[in-house]
Parts: structure tokens; sequence; C-alpha cells
């Protein structure tokens, strides 16, 4: 298995985040799914949990099947994609992703569960890192963009040490794919899918900012459930 910790950082806070990730999840999952592809929500619902109380349960499955390249198709699934399952009892999660107000500094933060796994940290950069090309937009290019709104951006060089607010997105990911002599190739191939999904998701909610900045969260479950819907369809996926 290739373990990788991806630690994303934001000119946001943490509950602010709250906001910003459930509207970005929702809009860019509507705009990059296609018929068959792209992100499917399969369940998305409150939940109590007998500690942390009333929470929400989100399963999601991101779908790979036409990311993937020539050589790894004849031998996956016709049907490839990534499952994804969160309880949120904000800012607590009860998943291999944690939220907190700093720039990416706690060390420690997985450390029960990556103590028998060699684990990579990865920095993600949203304003100065590589993006596809295709998923390049000049209003999103957090180099110029400045926020209405909030008044912050745009980032230059060194932003993640000067910003306040800022706070950090840790996301602990395991890809495992067992057939022998492709194993590491796809493993490396489904994190770099991973890795972009992660840089795209987090530029888009800080360059939208200004969409969801003035939204309660009652405003952002509604939008949610309504692009859940039209998202669903979009995939050709049945209501669960």
């Amino acid at each position: 298995m290739l373990l990788k910790e991806y630690r994303i950082c934001m000119p946001l806070s943490v509950e602010e985040y709250r906001i910003g990730q459930l509207y970005t999840i929702s809009k860019h999952s509507h705009e990059e799914s296609d018929k068959g592809e792209g992100v499917e929500v399969v369940r998305n619902e409150p939940h109590v949990d007998p500690v942390h109380g009333e929470g929400q349960f989100t399963e999601k499955r991101v779908h790979l099947s036409s990311k993937l390249p020539s050589w790894a198709r004849a031998v996956v699934p016709r049907i490839f994609y990534i499952t994804e399952k969160a309880w949120n009892y904000y800012p607590y999660t009860i998943t291999e992703t944690k939220y907190e107000d700093n720039c990416g500094i706690n060390e420690n933060i997985f450390t029960m569960e990556k103590s028998n796994c060699d684990t990579e940290v990865c920095f993600l950069d949203i304003a100065f890192d590589d993006i596809p090309e295709r998923h390049y937009k000049s209003s999103e290019d957090l180099r110029c963009f400045r926020s209405l709104k909030t008044g912050r951006g745009p980032l230059k060089e060194g932003w993640r040490d000067n910003s306040q607010p800022i706070m950090c997105s840790y996301k602990l990911v395991g890809v495992k794919f067992e057939v022998w002599g492709l194993q590491t190739r796809v493993e490396q191939f489904v994190h770099k899918v991973i890795r972009d999904i992660l840089l795209v998701g987090h530029r888009q909610a800080f360059a939208w900012v200004d969409e969801w900045y003035a939204m309660t969260l009652e405003d952002v479950r509604k939008f949610e459930n309504q692009m859940h819907v039209a998202t669903n369809q979009k995939l050709g996926c049945q209501e669960t």
C-alpha cells in the first residue's frame, strides 16, 4: 500500500472552511461530472454519534475509468472508482481527514493511523503548484484573485507563513492495488489523480469564497442537496 499524508493550507479559518468545503465539493462535483464519470454522491445524511453528537455521514465515489492509462485498462475492472466515507461532527471528522487552524506544522496528527507504515508527507500549495492545463481558469488563479467580501488575496510567495487567518486540511490517503507487476504503477497513478483533485478543489474553495461566504449551514445544506440530485442525474445514477 502506498500511503501519503497531504497537507493543504487555506487562507481561511476552520469554521469558515466548514461552509466553503460543502459548497465547493457540491459545485465542483457537478461541474466535473459527465455521464458515467466524475464524483457520485452515494449517501449524504444526518448521523448522531453517542460521543460527538449530531453530524453528517457522506459516502462518495470518484470514478476514474476514463482517466486510466491504456496499460491499466487491460487489467482493472471496467468500472473503477475510489470510495470515500466520512462521519463529520465538525471540526471532528471520523476519517483520515483532520482540520486545524495552523499552517500545516502538526507532525503527529495521524500518529496512530500511520504508525506501522512509511508515509510520505506532501504539501500542496493552492496558489503555486501546477495543475492539469484543462483545469486552469484565470478567474481561479489565486496569484491574481482578490476576494471582494473578505479582502483576502492575491496569494504571494510565502503566503502560508504570512496569512491570517490560516488553516490546514490534513488528509491521510492509502492506495492499495494488489496486481503483480502493476501494483506500484497503479498506486502512483491513483495518488496523482487524488493530488490533482485535492489541489483543484481547494483552489476553487478560495476562488469561489465570495459565492459562499455569506451562507449559513442551512443555506449550504440546501445547495448541497440540489447539487447532489443534479449531479447523480448527470451521472445516470439512481437515488439511494
